[in-house]
């Protein structure tokens, strides 16, 4: 079979096909110089100040790995070192246990820093050190990052030991937001506060504390049986169920010949 021939048509057609492919690569090569172009003079640009941010990054990141690994290391050692010191005081080697607390008592981290102080400062009333005693458990009142029920707890505590030398607006102020119904620590800052306010001759509101204590059902039932009785020297009613309060007696004289029995002392 004979080819046929090819006419100018197809010769025009052919040449206008290469002379577009030629034109294409000639183009990709002008787009791929000026992409190299513009990509040398960001780097002449940016490069060095990019340069000195990454390496920053690195520093950064492997400060903070050392940072971190630091503060594990602290951690697990005030761990141990807490441990040993309640150790200690489970052995009544109270010397030795505030040795031991010694260095915790200003750790960065609170929830080692806050129960040391604490036992450092129960420590120091065993001791007869009331003032000691004192400024510490006013550091974890005062400490933002201690636990709410343990700075409560320990402004109570405080209060308590330094007592008989505080003025009574004082104990109240101090008191007075945790000796209130609901509160963990109402029967015992209630009856602080009332004491207080009973020195302050303020009978009238000292009765209603104390009416208030003896009708809590969380206080503990010796403490709500002292404040009944408290309440009615004052001349306030605190009894709700007469019945009530003769069983409540019975079962505690009952506890109380139970204990003498096995020996146990309260």
């Amino acid at each position: 079979m004979a080819l046929r021939p090819k006419t100018p048509e197809d010769r025009q057609q052919a040449l206008a096909r290469q002379e577009k492919a030629q034109e294409d690569v000639f183009r990709r090569e002008v787009d791929e110089a000026v992409r190299q172009d513009r990509m040398q003079s960001a780097m002449r640009r940016y490069g060095v100040p990019a340069l000195i941010v990454a390496v920053l990054v690195i520093i950064g990141l492997g400060g903070y790995v050392w940072w971190h690994g630091r503060q594990v290391a602290e951690a697990e050692a005030d761990a141990v070192e807490l441990t040993l010191a309640m150790d200690r005081i489970d052995a009544n080697r109270l010397d030795e246990a505030s040795e031991r607390l010694a260095p915790l008592l200003e750790s960065d981290i609170a929830g080692y820093r806050t129960p040391a102080r604490m036992a450092a400062a129960g420590i120091a009333l065993e001791q007869g050190d009331a003032a000691e005693a004192t400024r510490l458990f006013d550091l974890v009142a005062d400490d933002a990052d201690a636990p709410e029920a343990l700075r409560d707890l320990a402004r109570l505590r405080a209060v308590s030991a330094n007592f008989d030398a505080m003025e009574p607006a004082d104990v109240i102020a101090r008191l007075g937001p945790i000796a209130a119904p609901g509160n963990p620590f109402f029967g015992s800052a209630g009856e602080l506060v009332a004491m207080a306010q009973i020195k302050q001759g303020n009978e009238d509101e000292a009765g209603a504390m104390f009416a208030q204590i003896a009708r809590e059902d969380d206080v503990p039932q010796s403490l709500r049986a002292r404040a009944r009785q408290m309440a009615g020297v004052l001349g306030t009613d605190a009894v709700d169920d007469p019945q009530q309060v003769v069983e409540d007696i019975i079962q505690g004289s009952a506890a109380r010949r139970g204990r003498k029995r096995i020996g146990c002392r309260f």
